[in-house]
């Protein structure tokens, strides 16, 4: 439900800011005040990058007054008060007015020949605008900030280094906020000098982590974890203080927003033990312990401990110094109580809280916070209605006040983000009770405001719940013009998360967490509508869209699994790459298997199965449990069968006419951890009648004319038993043997470590690499690596180790993983599988489903290298006859053996 969305979206954050939106201008906000790199915003706080949090300011404002009158500039009485003043409205969420009163204090500057601190509440100023999405006011602030100080008669005073490193963080998050990445990383740079002129640790630190972050967004991962690595290193030098606290809590947040959940909860912990070590009376020491406390309540729910998540939000909650922070971290206890079903839990925390938030001052927090509140009463009501079978209104009633009152508080203070999000929520709860006008109406005006303010990451939610309603008003839709409005809408949703791919995939784990329910769902329901129909096929038009779609999907998934926009799309013609080829788009949906055909020069085909998802899923589960080493011929065949049915017997006779000779699946859940050279006809396996190959889709294909390719492989391989992992004594075997079909470098045991395999990557020119090792792939980045000699090399790494060669003349053509399997009981597993694949820069890869014996798994191997050495023999036909090859041994006869070798991206 979209309601349910809305909650999870809230619950993560540490704040109702961080939780709520995935917007822009809030990231701003999540970097100065949530990831701490910002000390306070304010003219007599430390004024560079720091690593406090929100709320500290007022408890450190007499140090940070002393500090400030060593190092900057005297003020007058008047713009000073108005600084402090326009701080005091920024850390309560009222923005407008702090940016009313910095505005006049940066006139009174200026008036007075003041440059460097002109400069100073300039940068304060582009924050503000940034945090309300207006980028232009932002741009042109912090653009007449750099003037100033590059002014002749500042821009050689040593003097101004604290208020240039503050400009400079400004303007590096703003880059990034605004996809550029290598310039924020440049600036992030220049901050970092500037720190280091005046000694300031925090400074440095802070602008090091903020660099981590240009770097995760450029993908370079490597570098961002040395980066990072450095960091603690430096922490764990420093004597048990405020700052190594602070530094510990923003790197741990920084590693479970790069995915290290585990690395994420060992350095909260040192951060929390040092803070309780140093705890005394103020407001600042509970501060920090609360929000550590937060920070671990958040990573060990990313890592799915839903009672120790709990407990540490008690904790934060019995330690927040304020009434703000106790609000915060209960909110986001709620929303864990009722995702987790523990209704009379959070019943109990409801009427407190509700007075809380009652309490709260009119600021824009205030507003979230309401908004908040109002999705999870709304959730509530949800999980009640599946348990007693009847609808409350006593819930939708106080949602209903809680957002009423949101939006009249947000209009009134101009801030037309906040009043978007509260009008876009209330169109949601009078969809949810099918007051189709209302919500209409409702919805039209919030995505009008977000449109205005350039919020994308805002607009598609409303255009989605527009697409929706246009369509639940008349269920199914079937009136002409609201299928025409909904169709409409449901693309520009589209639209505009194609254009978001950077920065949703950049956000933070918080709004990561919801793909399921808040991105994936928008690409799924207008496949569905654009394949609806009641007697006549979908249009060739809407084939061709729907077709479309499901491959953007299919990208989506993979920048979600990455958290970066990981590959560049660029559509290719199936007739481009191979004549013989026909490409297969299962689309499971709600109430039907849906199959897309591509033949090459021909029309799209499609047919569909009336059959409910569940029922699907059944039928694929159930396939792949019968596919187990003690299985009998009965158990696996009836399923290998019926799956045929759905996906190939109603096109079988056109495939055959067409003289196709490789079956190419774009899949869809499920049957990616699916062989599907195991269908069955009656008669044969799919294999022996096609070669098989997997994609996610056609526009991730390398373009590229493929070279024939040449037999020069780099070996690299573990025989013997490493960590948890028991020994595999036929890789030996293997690579040995695979050595004698091609001419290779060699890397077993003690010599395969991961500086090795990189310098061998760099050094030669091979087309192939061959890695056989335990591995592992999982529907998690952080789980899913491959096992060198000195260690695991997750994805991320091993992405970095081999793109290196990617663009050069000597590109890697086939990249070998062979006794990696699919993690156990993982429905998206196949994702990993798929991540390598499209990451490595490898035009094509070959990899298993499940490990399954060495023994088998080398005879494959060995077989594939032989075949594939004959000319004119592509990649899909020499896995296809390796695969016939083992069929017919009557020891590996047995599906088990042969058919969970895939082969992903090109096939030729």
């Amino acid at each position: 439900m979209h309601q349910e969305r809305w909650g999870r979206r809230i619950h993560q954050g540490e704040s109702i800011v961080q939780g709520l939106f995935s917007e822009k201008g809030w990231r701003r906000f999540l970097h100065f005040v949530v990831l701490g790199l910002f000390i306070a915003v304010s003219l007599h706080a430390e004024i560079a990058v720091g690593l406090q949090e929100t709320g500290n300011w007022k408890a450190e404002k007499t140090e940070q007054i002393r500090i400030t009158s060593n190092s900057l500039p005297s003020f007058t009485i008047s713009p000073s008060a108005q600084v402090q003043q326009a701080e005091a409205h920024y850390q309560a969420g009222q923005l407008s007015e702090a940016i009313a009163l910095w505005q006049k204090a940066a006139t009174r500057y200026e008036a007075k020949g003041d440059r460097l601190n002109q400069a100073l509440v300039l940068s304060f100023l582009a924050t503000a605008w940034a945090d309300l999405g207006h980028w232009m006011q932002a741009n042109d602030a912090i653009d007449q900030a750099t003037s100033l100080l590059n002014a002749q008669h500042l821009a050689a005073n040593p003097d101004t280094s604290p208020v240039r490193a503050q400009v400079l963080t400004v303007q590096g998050e703003l880059q990034l906020t605004q996809g550029q990445a290598a310039a924020a990383l440049e600036t992030w740079r220049q901050a970092e000098t500037a720190y280091r002129h005046t000694n300031d640790t925090s400074g440095i630190l802070g602008s090091q982590i903020n660099q981590a972050r240009a770097l995760q967004s450029e993908g370079l991962y490597r570098r961002a974890t040395t980066l990072l690595t450095q960091v603690e290193q430096s922490l764990q030098n420093q004597p048990d203080a405020k700052l190594k606290v602070a530094g510990l809590r923003n790197l741990g947040k920084m590693l479970r927003l790069g995915g290290d959940l585990a690395q994420s909860r060992v350095v909260l912990e040192k951060s929390l033990a040092i803070a309780l070590k140093l705890r005394d009376d103020t407001a600042k020491s509970a501060s920090d312990i609360s929000g550590i406390l937060l920070s671990l309540s958040n990573t060990t729910r990313a890592q799915g401990e839903t009672d120790t998540a709990l407990a540490f939000y008690q904790q934060a909650a019995i330690a927040a110094p304020s009434l703000t922070t106790k609000t915060q971290v209960q909110l986001a206890q709620l929303s864990l109580l009722v995702e987790a079903e523990r209704l009379t839990d959070a019943q109990h925390l409801l009427p407190d809280l509700q007075s809380q938030i009652t309490n709260l001052p009119p600021s824009r927090l205030a507003i979230y916070a309401r908004i908040n509140l109002a999705q999870n009463l709304v959730r509530m009501r949800g999980r009640e209605v599946e348990r007693a079978g009847e609808i409350s209104s006593e819930r939708l009633s106080t949602s209903a006040q809680e957002l009423a009152a949101a939006v009249q508080q947000a209009h009134s203070m101009g801030d037309r983000r906040a009043e978007s999000y509260a009008l876009g929520t209330l169109g949601s709860l009078y969809e949810t009770t099918h007051q189709w006008d209302s919500a209409r109406t409702l919805t039209q005006q919030a995505l009008s405001l977000a449109q205005s303010i350039d919020a994308p990451s805002v607009a598609y939610q409303w255009q989605w719940q527009l697409g929706r309603v246009f369509c639940q008003d008349t269920q199914p839709c079937t009136a002409a013009g609201n299928l025409q409005n909904a169709t409409a809408a449901y693309a520009e949703a589209v639209k505009t998360l194609q254009s978001l791919r950077s920065d949703i995939a950049a956000i933070n784990q918080e709004v990561q967490f919801s793909f399921r329910e808040s991105v994936e769902p928008v690409y799924r329901q207008f496949v569905e509508l654009l394949l609806q129909s009641d007697s006549n096929a979908p249009s060739q038009e809407n084939l061709k869209q729907a077709r479309e779609v499901i491959e953007a999907l299919q990208l989506a998934e993979l920048d979600n699994f990455f958290r970066e926009a990981c590959v560049n799309a660029r559509p290719v013609k199936i007739d481009q790459i191979d004549p013989q080829a026909a490409v297969i788009y299962p689309i499971i949906l709600p109430n039907q298997l849906a199959v897309i055909l591509a033949l090459p020069n021909q029309p799209l085909r499609y047919h569909k199965t009336l059959l409910a998802q569940t029922e699907v899923e059944r039928i694929l589960v159930q396939m792949r449990q019968s596919l187990r080493p003690t299985a009998f011929v009965e158990d696996w065949l009836p399923a290998a069968q019926r799956v045929y049915d759905l996906l190939l017997r109603p096109v079988k006779t056109e495939l055959a006419a067409s003289g196709i000779k490789t079956l190419v699946f774009v899949p869809d859940g499920w049957l990616r951890s699916l062989p599907m050279a195991v269908l069955h006809d009656g008669q044969h396996y799919l294999i022996e009648n096609y070669a098989v190959a997997l994609t996610p889709g056609l526009h991730l294909l390398q373009p590229q004319p493929i070279k024939r390719l040449q037999l020069h492989g780099l070996l690299a391989g573990l025989s013997q038993a490493r960590e948890s992992f028991p020994a595999l004594p036929n890789v030996a075997v293997e690579i040995n043997q695979i050595n004698t079909k091609i001419s290779a470098q060699v890397l077993l045991n003690q010599a395969f470590t991961n500086r090795s395999l990189q310098t061998q990557i760099e050094s030669t020119p091979s087309s192939i690499v061959h890695l056989a090792t335990h591995g592992q792939f999982s529907s998690k980045a952080e789980d899913t690596f491959i096992l060198a000699w000195d260690g695991r090399i997750n994805v991320k790494q091993l992405d970095q180790l081999l793109r290196v060669r990617e663009g050069n003349s000597n590109p890697i053509e086939l990249l070998v993983l062979s006794a990696c399997q699919t993690a156990t009981g993982d429905s998206r597993a196949a994702l990993g599988m798929a991540g390598v694949a499209m990451r490595s820069g490898a035009r094509s890869t070959l990899a298993s489903l499940w490990s399954v014996g060495d023994r088998s798994t080398a005879l494959l191997m060995i077989e594939f290298y032989r075949e594939l050495g004959k000319p004119g023999m592509t990649k899909a036909e020499a896995l296809r006859r390796a695969q016939v090859s083992l069929l017919h041994q009557e020891d590996y006869n047995s599906p088990y053996y042969w058919s969970p070798f895939v082969l992903l991206g090109n096939w030729l």
